[in-house]
């Protein structure tokens, strides 16, 4: 259809430009538009016209009409055509955004479908990845079934292969058994057996350097172990002497290739791990027990009153305490029993004596005075007057003593003060010198009130050691106690199993001891520990018995110290060690590690109610680690407290015991009491003792004793109903307790048991006599002998170390419920009287280990913080604590008061600033520098240096000003201080320090005091910080020499004291007729006087011995030969050295005829006399012996053993002393060889007989192979150094080399051997 467009547009428009107002964003779009023909337009408009007008004219008014119309059409068309385009765009616009929308949705899909195939490809992996994962699953299941096939397997063999070991070694047991017998058999016939260990020292170590000249000492020479140090009384089991024709003691004397000296030092050694206590002590307490008549009283008050203080005082200050115990005559009670008991546990008895002696006293004085086995010391006092005479019983009494015993008597005329003051004095002596072995010296110039001399002999040994006697008595104690019973309880299977144990192959995890509390664990352990020392002498035994939980010996930082130091001393190693109990748990390992690799044997580690340790697991974490090679370590533990990554150890549980000894342990108590049970009774026994509760070691033990206790005055049948009716041992101690309730007469007693046992109960770690008599004043001696009798006897209360304890467990707890009943304002208040009691004590300037060690606890126990703190502030209270190595307790106070180390310090500089303001005097400014001192070897422990320089210079100062700048106490303070700077890195400032206390004790002890030895080790140690070990190695060796001529001394004195019994004993067995036995004797007594250093004694006693021999066994007996020997030796001994020859020349020839030529004895006096010839220059005659001594041990032992290179060495020496080294090198080579095939290429040995061959080949002239051999000894002994150092070469090695240290480690090894 046309429009009206042509007629106003132009005929060539193509189309227009229109805004679009609906979208587009302001799009202009172009519009078309069509044009149509006219003439259409035109007949349309013509037949619209005539068709409306009929018959009219086309033409008559046809301009007019059309125009009119066209414009309304065209019009109309304008508006639709409008109205169209408009729609026409928006439509258009709608499509194109459309079409943009389906581009971006194109886009988005593609984007998706490039996710949707990640995804699908991480799918398809995660499956392979779940499927592969589920084919290894299977596997491991198919693989673990496989292990678990080949374990059972496994564990079927090796129980075979265990089995048949087990039976081999049956099999050896029975045979060493059989030879052991032989070998006594062969003894007791006088034939000497030869022991190889006992060849090598003689002088096997000698090293030339040029003909004829002997060169300077090398340690590490000498081979052979070291007897166990676990027990005093294993002293005479430890050393054997083969020159003793059949000895009833073992000992290793002169006589069999050792020297006094060394015996000397090695009872010093013994000392030093295990200290001597004197046995008139009993358990840490002076007890003085006095016999008085009713004329003597007043004395006995007297004494009491005014002088008993005073001694008390006296021990108190020595660590120890002091107790009286007197009965009046009026008393009937406490029994005689009781009394005897006293008498056993007194360490002196005093006796006063006036007119009469009722007959009442003389049981106890017969006791005390004429059976007196232990021969402790005693005091008679005599009071007289003029012209009246004592009776009869009392001079019998006097003679009867005199004659039997070598008691002190004290015959006095005049008032009873002076006789009370005659008995101070006598008694004080006695004290000092008999009792605890101190010399009256050294005791007057003591200050008494000074705390820091209790713990001067302990520095003195162990130089900057802290260590703490009472913890180690108290350790002996309880060994001693654990070990007290007559029953094995058929332990016998289970000492096979810990047999086992030490025989095992390494590396081993330790063995746990289980079993129900009371199963007799510490029993088992103690025997056990008593067999190995008897049977394995060179087996170190360590041991520790923990007591009730929160005491001392369960805190663990003290039991690994303990342990440490007891392996530094074994090892002979002064080295400092550190006191911070998170280090010293952590370096205890290293320390085990490097000090293990000193000893030849086996090291065995018994710790005993490990479950006790607060934290055992995280403080134990050490047992976990692997062991070295030749420790092995066994713990004890609850069942029900064993921790559970224990539980996976090797475990040897403790069954409940059977019938059989059930019924052995309650005879046993039953006839000690001589009380006889019926059959039926012994049959109602049995059917109660048979549940877990019922059937263990400590309940059957209480039932015994209960038993035994009432059978002879009560009613059994009545107790066993009683006693069956409690079913643990807590419900049985209840029984015990309130059966010695009702023994008591009145209701005061009553009360005081109580109060004892509660008292005991809630302190540290127990309470002693003389401070329970001090708590209640109403309490005497004669009360508290019968109640603490009764107590100790029924298994409540023991002693340790001075002090009243609960003897197990169960007993505390039965206390706890019995009286206190859980009750913690009871518990408070029963501690609050403690507090009060030691607060008193510092009030009165009596700062003893006991009130440091109870004070502080008691207040963390109370929880009161500030009168901890103000107790730690006082510094006597600490310097008691840390003196004696409780550091890691100290700390923990600090700890729970909440200061750091640096409030610490700066508190106690406070503390010890306003103290030095009111010190006054000598005493006091010397007591000042001691504090000091102390505080600034605190800081050092606890790593502020810096802080640790100014209490040590002001100790310096105070004592340079106090005392004199030479005194010896300033070279303490020299020491302390050169320290700090050593760990300070400031080596310049050390050296000049130590160099400074080195001359000042050199000029106030001598050149060989042990003081001066400390310095020379201090000095080494700081030299070889610098690198400097020739000047440390000569430091060392001096220290050395020093320490072995104090060893000596001390040993001496010791071992006379450990043998002067034996030798007594054995005098009394020679008083009858000439017989062998009585000849072997008196040998046996010369070796002992011999060993005491009494030489005269020895002699007569040896010749005594020859004489008899010859008169019994003729001349040319082997016993002869023996004596012989023996004398030769002694007057070697004396440099009798022509009557020595000429004897060992008779016994040789007696033994050449009498003996095979390779006999043992035969070999002994070879090398006697070759040693002897060689001394006095005749090497002619001194060669053949040498030879044949080689030719004896290589028939004895085979050409390759040790033995056989030692003779071969020490004929190389010879020949090398006569000029002939052509025929000294062979015998050097073959030497080398047999020394590096038997004890590897880094030992001692090898070194020395390569420093030999060096020196021999530079003789020769062959420089280069001089300068080879030189090199490889000085490496051995490099590395030698360097472990002594400290650098310990771990025993895991896989080299097979390995080192023999026991020369460096011994006190054999300081000696000079041969004619060194």
């Amino acid at each position: 259809m046309g429009t009206a467009s042509s007629l106003v547009s132009p005929a060539g428009a193509v189309g227009e430009v229109i805004e679009d107002t609906y979208g587009g964003g302001g799009e202009a779009c172009e519009i078309p538009v069509e044009v149509k023909p006219k003439a259409r337009l035109l007949r349309g408009s013509l037949r619209r016209v005539g068709g409306s007008r009929p018959g009219g004219l086309i033409g008559a008014s046809f301009k007019s009409t059309a125009s009119v119309q066209e414009l309304e059409c065209v019009a109309e068309y304008e508006r639709l055509r409008k109205e169209y385009e408009i729609f026409r765009v928006s439509k258009n616009n709608e499509v194109a955004s459309m079409v943009k929308k389906e581009a971006k949705l194109d886009r988005e899909n593609k984007r998706l479908r490039a996710e949707l195939q990640a995804l699908q490809k991480t799918y398809q992996k995660i499956l392979r990845e779940k499927e592969s994962a589920l084919e290894a699953k299977y596997q491991a299941m198919e693989r673990a079934a496989t292990f678990e096939h080949d374990r059972d397997k496994v564990k079927r063999q090796f129980k075979i292969f265990r089995e048949t070991k087990e039976n081999e070694i049956q099999d050896l047991l029975r045979a060493k058994r059989e030879l052991e017998a032989k070998l006594q058999r062969l003894q007791a016939q006088g034939i000497q057996v030869f022991d190889p260990e006992e060849s090598d020292s003689d002088d096997n170590c000698t090293d030339v350097t040029a003909t004829g000249v002997q060169s300077e000492y090398w340690n590490g020479g000498v081979l052979g172990s070291e007897p166990s140090m676990g027990s005093m009384m294993q002293l005479q089991q430890s050393f054997r002497g083969p020159e003793f024709a059949h000895s009833s003691i073992d000992v290793e004397g002169p006589f069999a290739n050792i020297n006094r000296d060394d015996w000397d030092a090695a009872v010093a050694s013994l000392l030093q791990v295990t200290p001597l206590f004197s046995h008139s002590l009993w358990s840490n307490t002076v007890r003085c027990y006095i016999i008085s008549t009713d004329e003597t009283q007043p004395e006995v008050n007297i004494f009491v009153r005014s002088y008993s203080p005073k001694l008390q005082r006296v021990c108190e200050t020595m660590g120890y305490f002091f107790q009286v115990i007197n009965f009046s005559t009026e008393n009937e009670r406490p029994l005689q029993d009781v009394r005897k008991w006293e008498i056993e546990k007194s360490s002196l008895v005093i006796l006063l004596l006036h007119l009469t002696l009722p007959s009442c006293l003389l049981e106890d004085c017969e006791e005390a005075f004429l059976r007196n086995p232990e021969e402790k010391p005693r005091l008679i006092y005599h009071r007289r007057e003029d012209g009246r005479v004592s009776s009869v019983a009392v001079q019998q009494l006097i003679e009867q003593i005199s004659y039997v015993n070598k008691a002190k008597m004290i015959d006095h005329v005049g008032g009873v003060e002076d006789g009370a003051y005659e008995i101070y004095n006598c008694v004080e002596k006695i004290i000092k010198q008999d009792i605890l072995g101190c010399e009256m010296t050294d005791l007057e110039g003591k200050d008494l009130g000074n705390k820091e001399e209790s713990t001067a002999p302990e520095e003195e040994v162990f130089g900057d050691v802290l260590w703490d006697a009472h913890d180690e008595q108290e350790q002996m104690e309880a060994f001693q106690q654990a070990s007290n019973s007559t029953c094995e309880l058929g332990f016998e299977k289970y000492f096979e199993r810990l047999n086992d144990l030490v025989a095992a192959p390494a590396p081993i995890p330790p063995l746990l001891v289980s079993g129900g509390p009371g199963s007799g664990k510490s029993l088992l352990l103690s025997k056990w520990i008593q067999l190995q020392q008897k049977h394995s002498p060179n087996t170190l035994i360590l041991y520790h018995f923990v007591g009730r939980p929160l005491s001392t010996s369960s805190e663990s930082a003290l039991i690994i110290k303990r342990l440490t130091l007891k392996l530094m001393q074994h090892s002979w190693l002064v080295s400092p060690l550190t006191l911070d109990p998170a280090k010293l748990l952590e370096e205890f390992p290293r320390w085990l590690e490097k000090l293990s690799a000193r000893h030849q044997g086996s090291i065995i580690i018994i710790i005993d109610s490990i479950d006790q340790i607060q934290q055992a697991e995280k403080h134990m974490k050490w047992l976990i680690d692997p062991l070295p090679v030749n420790v092995r370590v066994i713990v004890s533990v609850n069942v029900e407290t064993c921790p559970q990554a224990w539980r996976l150890w090797p475990t040897l549980h403790l069954d409940p015991l059977n019938s059989k000894d059930v019924k052995s342990l309650i005879s046993a108590e039953c006839n000690s009491a001589n009380v006889k049970l019926t059959k039926e009774q012994e049959k109602k026994l049995e059917r109660h003792c048979r549940s877990a509760t019922t059937c263990n070691a400590l309940y059957v033990t209480l039932l015994g004793k209960t038993i035994a206790c009432v059978g002879n005055t009560g009613n059994i049948d009545e107790i066993l109903q009683q006693c069956c009716q409690c079913q643990d041992t807590v419900s049985l101690y209840r029984l015990v307790l309130r059966s010695i309730q009702e023994s008591l007469q009145s209701d005061k007693e009553k009360g005081l048991l109580r109060e004892i046992l509660c008292v005991i109960g809630v302190s540290h770690n127990g309470v002693s006599e003389s401070e329970l008599t001090e708590l209640y004043p109403e309490l005497t001696s004669a009360v508290l002998a019968s109640l603490l009798h009764s107590l100790h006897k029924m298994c409540l209360l023991t002693y340790s170390c001075g002090l009243l304890k609960f003897q197990h467990l169960q007993a505390w707890e039965m206390v706890k419920l019995e009286y206190m009943e859980a009750d913690e304002n009871v518990i408070s208040a029963y501690r609050q009287k403690l507090v009060e009691y030691f607060t008193m004590q510092l009030s009165q300037d009596r700062v003893t280990w006991r009130s440091a060690d109870e004070l502080p606890w008691l207040f963390q126990q109370q929880g009161d913080k500030q009168k901890l703190h103000q107790c730690l502030l006082n510094l006597f209270v600490s310097q008691n604590l840390y003196k004696r190595g409780h550091f890691a307790e100290l700390l923990s106070y600090w700890q729970l008061v909440g200061k750091d180390k640096s409030s610490m310090a700066a508190e106690y500089f406070d503390s010890l600033k306003e103290y030095e303001k009111s010190s006054e005097g000598e005493e006091s400014m010397i007591c000042l520098a001691d504090l000091y001192e102390t505080l600034g070897r605190f800081l050092k422990d606890l790593g502020l240096l810096s802080q640790a320089v100014a209490p040590l210079q002001r100790s310096l100062e105070i004592r340079e000003t106090a005392l004199d700048p030479d005194h010896p106490r300033v070279a303490q303070s020299l020491h302390q201080l050169a320290g700090v700077y050593v760990q300070w890195k400031k080596f310049g400032n050390a050296e000049q320090l130590y160099k400074q206390a080195l001359e000042i004790s050199e000029n106030a002890y001598g050149a060989e005091h042990p003081r001066v030895a400390r310095e020379l080790d201090a000095l080494a140690t700081l030299y070889q910080k610098q690198n400097k070990y020739e000047q440390a190695e000569q430091l060392r060796k001096k220290s050395f020499k020093i320490r072995q001529k104090a060893a000596r001394q001390k040993g001496s004195l010791c071992g006379f004291a450990l043998l002067r019994q034996r030798a007594l004993q054995l005098e009394e067995l020679t008083l009858g007729k000439d017989t062998p036995d009585n000849a072997r004797t008196l040998n046996e007594l010369g070796v002992l006087y011999y060993l005491q250093n009494n030489l005269e004694t020895a002699e007569l006693f040896l010749k005594r011995s020859l004489e008899m021999r010859q008169r019994v066994l003729g001349c040319e007996h082997p016993d002869c030969a023996q004596s012989l020997n023996n004398l030769a030796a002694l007057y070697n001994e004396k440099k009798h050295y022509d009557k020595a020859e000429e004897l060992y020349e008779k016994a040789l020839d007696i033994r050449r005829r009498a003996l095979a030529p390779d006999h043992p004895s035969l070999a002994y006096t070879v090398k006697h006399l070759a040693v002897l010839y060689k001394k006095m220059g005749k090497l002619d005659k001194a060669v053949p012996l040498y030879e044949l001594a080689v030719e004896i041990r290589q028939k004895s032992f085979g050409p390759k053993h040790p033995s056989v290179a030692t003779a071969l060495v020490n004929l190389a020496v010879l020949y090398c002393q006569m000029k002939k080294q052509i025929e000294a090198l062979p015998l050097y080579e073959r030497a080398l060889k047999i020394y590096e095939d038997s004890f590897g290429h880094m030992h001692p040995r090898v070194g020395e007989t390569l420093k030999n061959l060096a020196v021999l080949s530079y003789e020769r002239g062959d420089f280069e192979k001089a300068a080879e051999l030189y090199k490889r000894a000085m490496e051995i002994k490099e590395a030698e150094t360097l472990l002594i150092g400290g650098k310990a070469t771990s025993r895991h090695s896989s080299s097979g080399d390995t080192f023999s240290l026991k020369s460096a480690l011994s006190p054999n090894a300081f000696l000079e051997h041969g004619q060194r």
